[in-house]
C-alpha cells in the first residue's frame, strides 16, 4: 500500500500507512497468532456463569490472552479482570505462549484478593496443571467458556477492544520495554481515570474498592 501510494505521488511512509490501516480496520488476510488452542488431553470445566447476576466485586474474575505487534514481531499479553468492576488486577507480557506468564498474572492477582469463581476459555495455558492447581489450592470454583464462544468472556474481550483502539493502534512500539511502560501507564489510566458508562460513569478502582474515587 505504501509503495502504491508513493507511485501516485503521495509522500507517505510505512509507519503512517500501517497506523491508518489499523485505525480503519484494513488488514491483509493471513493466519494470525493462535492464542487459545485447546489441548484435548486436558480436563475442561463447565461454564458456571450463564444467567448469573454479577453484583459485587470478587464474585467472578477472568483472564485471557491477546497479542500486540512490535516493529519487529509481537508479544503476548495476559490480564486478570474483576467482572463486576472491570478492574484490571494484574497483567503480564511474554514472547512465548507457555503457561508461565499466565500463572504469574494469576498469582499476582490473588495477592490482592480472591474470587469465588474464575473464568477462562479452554486454551491450553488455562487448562494446564500449573494454572489449575493454583485455583484449586486457593479453593476457587473453575468456569470455562463453551468452545468457540468468545461472548462467554465478554468483559475481557471489551478490555482488549478498549486497549487496542485507545492505545495500541495509536502508537508504534520498537521494543518490549517501550510497550511495557506504555501498558503500565494505560492500565493505571484504565483503572483509576477512565469512566465507564456501565458503571454509572465511575472508574473501575472505585467500584472494586467500594470508595468514591474522584477523577480529575
Amino acid at each position: 500500500m505504501t509503495a502504491w501510494l508513493r507511485s501516485k505521488g503521495y509522500p507517505v511512509n510505512r509507519k503512517r500507512i500501517q497506523r491508518l490501516m489499523r485505525l480503519m480496520g484494513i488488514e491483509a488476510i493471513y493466519q494470525k497468532p493462535q492464542t487459545s488452542r485447546a489441548n484435548e488431553e486436558h480436563k475442561k470445566y463447565p461454564y458456571l456463569l450463564r444467567g448469573m447476576s454479577i453484583d459485587k466485586p470478587n464474585l467472578v474474575w477472568s483472564t485471557d490472552i491477546t497479542y500486540i505487534r512490535l516493529e519487529k514481531g509481537f508479544v503476548y499479553l495476559s490480564a486478570v479482570i474483576d467482572w463486576h468492576s472491570r478492574y484490571v488486577l494484574s497483567w503480564r507480557l511474554s514472547n512465548t505462549l507457555d503457561s508461565v506468564f499466565c500463572v504469574e498474572a494469576l498469582e499476582a492477582a490473588l495477592s490482592q484478593g480472591k474470587p469465588e469463581i474464575f473464568n477462562t476459555d479452554q486454551g491450553v495455558q488455562f487448562t494446564s496443571r500449573d494454572f489449575i492447581s493454583v485455583l484449586q489450592t486457593a479453593d476457587i470454583k473453575i468456569s470455562m467458556d463453551g468452545k468457540g464462544r468468545a461472548i462467554d468472556n465478554v468483559f475481557v474481550e471489551r478490555l482488549w477492544r478498549s486497549l487496542k483502539y485507545e492505545f495500541v493502534y495509536l502508537r508504534e512500539f520498537e521494543s518490549v520495554q517501550e510497550l511495557y511502560q506504555g501498558l503500565f501507564e494505560y492500565f493505571e489510566f484504565y483503572n483509576n481515570e477512565r469512566l465507564h458508562q456501565a458503571l454509572d460513569y465511575a472508574v473501575p478502582a472505585s467500584v472494586y474498592t467500594g470508595t468514591n474515587l474522584m477523577v480529575g
